[in-house]
């Protein structure tokens, strides 16, 4: 494995990142796809955010102990460094979460994912609201989460959207790497501009939820 790669987390830190969020976020917090939704767009958009920007949108409540903080502290800064080096080896995936489906078998379902990533949205909206509304090409190259959000119930809209068959739901779920790295190299190429950094603060928020009952069963990586 590329040294560089070693930052990730191994299946069974992961498995212990998400006990711990799913023990501490059983409410309304995000769970590990959550998470990784959040850092995802953090780190691909427009500006970076700090920890302390971040950290309150992941951790609700507080650590039993110092060993415990260390650790998942350390956990999440590691989650944090292997997403844009994943994305630079072309090794990136999203962690998506498993649902119960209809037929009583299990699902893929990009809600939780999707809504983490529009909270990274949130937190830098003036700029991507204001790129959105001069930059055709920045929605389109966002329309595969956009889709995924409207059918999982994590975006709400107006517009009366035909639901996805399963071929196309999955279709849309193997675009989300590709997707995710266009995204990064679209905000790498165009950054925020000075008239952009000095018009923030006027833009609203993406509102996304996590519907109800769509908290269940495990990540998938």
């Amino acid at each position: 494995m590329n040294d560089d790669l070693a930052l990730s987390l191994t299946d069974a830190e992961l498995d212990e990142l998400d006990l711990f969020l799913r023990r501490h976020n059983s409410d309304d917090g995000p769970l590990l796809d959550g998470v990784h939704g959040l850092l995802t767009a953090l780190l691909i958009g427009p500006e970076r955010a700090r920890p302390d920007e971040w950290l309150p949108e992941v951790l609700r409540e507080p650590f039993a102990d110092a060993a415990e903080g260390s650790r998942i502290l350390s956990l999440l800064a590691r989650l944090s460094d292997s997403i844009p080096l994943e994305i630079e080896h072309e090794r990136y995936e999203p962690i998506l979460g498993e649902v119960d489906a209809d037929d009583g078998g299990s699902a893929l379902s990009a809600a939780g994912w999707c809504h983490g990533f529009a909270q990274g949205i949130n937190l830098r909206a003036e700029f991507w609201e204001l790129r959105l509304e001069q930059d055709a090409e920045l929605m389109r190259l966002l329309n595969p989460v956009v889709v995924l959000a409207i059918e999982s119930g994590a975006l709400e809209t107006d517009d009366s959207v035909a639901a996805l068959d399963d071929a196309e739901y999955d279709s849309y779920l193997a675009q989300l790497p590709e997707t995710v790295g266009a995204l990064a190299e679209y905000w790498r190429v165009h950054p925020p501009t000075t008239r952009e950094q000095a018009a923030t603060g006027s833009a609203s928020s993406i509102e996304f939820r996590v519907p109800p009952g769509r908290r269940g069963g495990r990540w998938l990586h």
